[in-house]
């Protein structure tokens, strides 16, 4: 391509579109696209969503979900040898002794440890392992909001309602209702410990609603706000001497017949192993977004690479909605350097619209999300109405100028400082043009399947956040996942420690359980020389992310 003449931080041939999309503005205001009907929604995702589309998906071949659907990745995932021989390390020698052991530091982990010395576990009798430092995670980056029913007019029934048809009724309901009755009770508890939600002059929280919700009842900090609960969360953690190790990922569970008794971690910067033995284990290891399901650029920190549910399936734990992946409908597409970061639903919520190339809007802005980005990716690949980057990365315009036209001049910059800023390195900005988005992986809707209290099949493991299953069933509303994992991390702290208390066992450390895995891949004519969990994703040699989605 010959050299490109930029305007406004965009190409020349860009920026042609967006002089369309403000001659078609002044008659879209006000004016949104209707909804679609639960026909109209079935017909769009069978057709453009990934998780329907034909290709990127196996059958599980061995395990308690022999048979289900899952993509490739993840399959390799669960296909793939351990990191460790038995050979390797010795058991016999412990460096940690713990009640309570929690497996990362984002917003499910950090609330674990609280609520279970909150139980009476003692803090010195906690221990929380990070494969980065604590709190690297996608909770630090969620930016929208915690929904949580506490207006006159809204109810944990109605949010409940909401959240099982997002996720089209594929959810499981206790522990929907479990997500949604202690909603409001967590949303207090943030901010009895100092959490600075969004609010109106008269105290009152500033809440908004999302795609697939009935009411406004989503909490937001400006546009960081999983990065401010877990600012607050980490302090209170500290403030308790809680232990925590960072730069140690767990590479094995450790058990002894049919119970989880500890964990084997490797030591990043030491390059040696650690063997902790504790009572009760917690999983929080958030999602897979770095496997890069389909090949999509991600939302997700860089350590989200699915350690956590191979851990699981490993010692025999159940898994539910293995086929089902969250594409958020808005990840920037442009610039090449921004590829696949988020730009939150809020923009939506506050005003913003999906147009297409020629300026005309072709979606109602608050569809559930994966209708929303199915429609997006019929606009760009069904109906030829995308753009086209010089990298050849396809989008639409999100045109964020109607938000400061709508709600006044500065809302943008008061509401979504992060996202200005991100843009306005490139020389863009969001305020008076719009930007180029596609959808991005962005949630592992389906993982390990728990009960409302966190805990699993396996005997003295629990699971919260991301790396569960149930919840959302086949897709998930903005809002409920920071929620998830602040309700299932209190929740699995609690189980945690009752278990402790009443339950739990001296058991042995062993790794026995690896040889019956080997085994059960060999019986499935499984034949690899790969090896999980991978830790930390590998980017050499790969192509452009933006050139590689699977997209039709």
């Amino acid at each position: 391509m010959s050299e490109l003449t930029f305007i406004d931080g965009y190409p020349e041939y860009m920026y042609e579109s967006i002089k369309k999309v403000e001659k078609t503005r002044d008659r879209r205001i006000g004016k949104l696209v209707p909804q679609m009907s639960q026909k109209q929604r079935e017909e769009i995702l069978g057709r453009y969503h990934p998780d329907y589309t034909e290709g990127g998906k196996r059958r599980i071949k061995h395990g308690r979900n022999e048979g289900d659907l899952a993509p490739n990745e993840l399959v390799d995932l669960l296909e793939a040898l351990p990191l460790v021989k038995e050979d390797d390390v010795d058991l016999d020698k412990t460096d940690y002794e713990t009640d309570v052991l929690i497996i990362g530091g984002g917003l499910a982990g950090t609330s674990a440890a609280l609520l279970a010395v909150e139980s009476g576990i003692r803090p010195e009798r906690i221990l929380l392992v990070n494969k980065l430092r604590h709190g690297d995670s996608n909770s630090t980056m969620a930016q929208g909001g915690t929904q949580a029913a506490d207006r006159p007019n809204d109810s944990p029934v109605i949010h409940y309602i909401d959240a099982m048809g997002g996720g089209h009724f594929t959810n499981k309901p206790d522990v929907v209702r479990a997500l949604t009755e202690d909603a409001p009770v967590v949303v207090k508890w943030l901010c009895d410990l100092g959490v600075l939600f969004d609010r109106n002059d008269d105290g009152s929280f500033v809440e908004l609603s999302g795609g697939g919700t009935s009411r406004k009842r989503m909490h937001a900090c400006r546009d960081y706000t999983g990065m401010e609960e877990l600012r607050v969360l980490k302090d209170e953690f500290k403030n308790r001497r809680i232990n925590v190790l960072e730069f140690h990922p767990v590479i094995e569970l450790l058990t002894d017949g049919g119970t989880v008794t500890g964990a084997l971690l490797w030591g990043l910067e030491t390059h040696e192993y650690r063997i902790v033995k504790a009572k009760a284990t917690i999983i929080a290891t958030g999602g897979f977004g770095r496997l890069h399901i389909r090949g999509f650029p991600t939302t997700n920190h860089y350590g989200a690479t699915g350690d956590g549910i191979a851990l699981a399936y490993r010692v025999g734990a159940r898994l539910l909605d293995t086929d089902t992946v969250q594409y958020h409908p808005t990840g920037a597409a442009y610039p090449q350097q921004i590829i696949g970061l988020l730009l939150t639903e809020k923009l939506r919520t506050s005003g913003a619209q999906p147009v297409n190339g020629d300026g005309d809007e072709f979606v109602f802005p608050l569809e559930p999300r994966d209708v929303e980005a199915s429609a997006i990716i019929r606009e760009c690949y069904g109906n030829g109405k995308g753009i086209t980057t010089p990298s050849g990365m396809r989008g639409i315009w999100l045109d964020t100028p109607l938000i400061d036209i709508i709600n006044g001049e500065g809302t943008t910059r008061k509401s979504f400082p992060g996202m200005v800023r991100m843009f306005e390195r490139f020389g863009i900005d969001m305020v008076k043009n719009p930007v180029l988005v596609f959808p991005t992986l962005h949630y592992q809707n389906g993982g390990v399947e728990t009960d409302p209290y966190g805990n699993t099949n396996v005997n003295g493991l629990f699971v919260a956040g991301e790396v569960s299953g149930g919840v959302h069933g086949k897709n998930r509303l903005m809002g409920n996942s920071t929620l998830d994992c602040l309700v299932f991390g209190r929740r699995a702290g609690v189980a945690a420690a009752e278990y402790v208390k009443t339950s739990a066992v001296d058991g042995k450390l062993t790794l026995d359980h690896l040889r019956a895995y080997v085994e059960m891949l060999k019986s499935a004519g499984v034949e690899t020389k790969r090896r999980a969990p991978v830790l930390l994703p590998d980017y050499r040699g790969r192509a452009v992310l933006a050139r590689m989605i699977d997209v039709l």
